[in-house]
């Protein structure tokens, strides 16, 4: 397995499983295949662009399996936080250290920007997989967003959780 920081070239794939993301697991992100599906392959590119934005890949045998997000916030009140959000492994590569290992590669990249001190996430309060995986690296809970997410008419808590670097 490798993980790399993708680039504006990887778009194709990196659209390919950010859509499968969505469509598989709705109730994980507050982004939705319906809104995303209609984006450009520029506006993929774009995202892989953005200096402040740095998207971990996980390949194994050359193919994309996994994906997570650091946003480094830029505002000078903020810019001691950064974000993880949009993490996702293809079901058949879970339970493998695919997660752990992109989530561990964005902590450090988190910690190679000497102004960050500290890393929010946002966790569906039901996925007990990820949760787990966000605890044994060291976040914690600090709130939970009831009804947080609205699908249909179904509604979702997320938990906040943060890890003070």
């Amino acid at each position: 397995m490798e993980i790399k920081i993708l680039e504006p070239t990887d778009a194709v794939i990196y659209r390919e499983i950010r859509l499968e993301a969505l469509k598989a697991n709705p109730e994980a992100f507050s982004s939705s295949y319906e809104e995303e599906k209609e984006s450009t392959l520029e506006s993929f590119e774009n995202r892989l662009k953005f200096g402040h934005f740095f998207t971990f890949g996980a390949f194994v045998e050359n193919n994309l399996v996994g994906v997570v997000t650091l946003i480094v916030e830029t505002k000078t009140k903020t810019k001691h936080r950064a974000n993880i959000v949009a993490m996702y492994v293809y079901p058949e590569n879970r339970k493998s250290g695919i997660g752990r290992k992109l989530m561990t590669e964005a902590i450090l990249k988190a910690k190679e920007i000497k102004v960050v001190e500290q890393i929010y996430l946002t966790v569906t309060s039901g996925n007990e997989p990820a949760k787990n995986l966000y605890n044994s690296l060291g976040f914690k809970t600090y709130g939970v967003n009831r009804n947080g997410l609205k699908i249909k008419d179904t509604y979702f808590d997320d938990e906040l959780m943060v890890l003070f670097l």
